[in-house]
């Protein structure tokens, strides 16, 4: 099996940031029954009086006339959705997150253009984004396992990235304006939408996003190296309709004066390429800079080329290949990349794999 690699820090970075504000922000009045709420979160967790004091401290933010949209006030509603996923209400969750998210459209749509200077305008749209994405990951996941939704929430998150982007390109930030993320986090919400598509095999999709995040990914970025893989592993699975132009095909992915589409072994070839850049990459970080990304893309990067090799019918260099992937898994006790590669030999051998060899 081919691997791919999704990491989801950076929104994981976002949401929790969210979740825990401080609370000398609040009016003690708000405060308090969040204190209360975090306790039985927390402390001593405790679901029902938790959920009780978050709806306390909702209520009571609106008697107090907090501004809606604050990152207060939405730090509590995202605390609130924290909570019904923690205990595994995924789908009070989801509804939560989507009423923040539709209401934070609306306030950019009706009141956006007031708030440019003021730097409201950003930070909102912002957190439509980062919001999309962590729904994007509820949405796919075992619990809910509705792909077309997170499809859905995944693309309106990079469309609306990619709208600002645009938009600042030609009209410039503007006074008093937020900074937009960088090209690193704006890479993070094509990388989302990437593994999505990788997810329900639209390869020919992912590929191209995750062709932008690597452009958009620090030089010397062990991430770097998970995308270079992910784009190999989306290459080697491609299977575009007859009718699809995308930037993936030859103009972009492989150079050749031949006007026919790629085939199966050019991306093949494309995929071994990219997997080969990634262990060259992985190879020349050094610390600080090498993270645990580093070492496990190496060995992701490894497998897949045995994997290309045994699609390619090249049943010796698939061999070494895997146990090569093996032998690095095994030196940083990478159990998944020890079991796969695994996998891949007993499969060349003809044979089921061993367990506990």
């Amino acid at each position: 099996m081919i691997l791919a690699l999704a990491s989801l820090g950076y929104v994981n970075y976002y949401y929790l940031t969210h979740i825990i504000a401080p609370y000398h922000k609040y009016p003690e009045e708000v405060a308090k029954p969040l204190r209360k709420a975090s306790y039985y979160m927390i402390e001593s967790p405790d679901p029902k009086l938790a959920l009780k004091w978050l709806r306390e401290a909702l209520r009571v933010i609106e008697e107090t006339g907090m501004h809606p949209f604050s990152d207060e006030v939405i730090g509590v509603k995202l605390r609130l959705a924290g909570l019904f996923e923690k205990y595994h209400h995924h789908h009070l969750a989801i509804e939560v997150l989507e009423t923040i998210r539709k209401d934070c459209f609306r306030f950019v749509d009706l009141m956006g253009d007031k708030h440019i200077k003021d730097g409201q305008r950003t930070r909102i749209l912002k957190k439509t984004i980062e919001i999309g994405i962590k729904l994007g990951e509820l949405y796919s996941g075992p619990n809910i396992d509705d792909q077309e939704a997170a499809e859905a929430v995944l693309i309106s998150a990079v469309e609306t990235m990619l709208q600002e982007r645009m938009r600042r390109d030609k009209l410039g930030t503007q006074e008093g304006e937020e900074d937009w993320p960088t090209d690193e986090e704006n890479g993070a919400t094509l990388e989302a939408l990437g593994t999505q598509y990788e997810a329900t095999n639209k390869h020919h999709l992912a590929a191209p996003l995750y062709l932008q995040a690597i452009n958009w990914c620090p030089p010397k970025s062990c991430h770097r190296v998970i995308l270079m893989n992910n784009l190999a592993a989306s290459l080697a699975q491609q299977s575009p309709p007859k009718s699809f132009n995308s930037p993936t095909q030859a103009s972009q992915l492989k150079s050749t004066s031949s006007k026919s589409p790629p085939s199966y072994a050019d991306y093949r070839d494309q995929a071994s390429l990219w997997a080969k850049h990634a262990i060259a990459l992985s190879q020349s970080i050094a610390p600080p800079d090498r993270t645990e990304e580093c070492d496990v893309g190496c060995v992701v990067a490894t497998h897949n080329l045995g994997e290309f090799a045994e699609m390619s019918g090249k049943v010796a260099e698939a061999s070494r290949l895997y146990y090569e992937a093996e032998s690095l898994a095994k030196g940083m006790k990478y159990e998944d990349g020890i079991a796969q590669a695994r996998q891949g030999l007993a499969r060349l051998a003809g044979e089921k794999p061993e367990i506990g060899r």
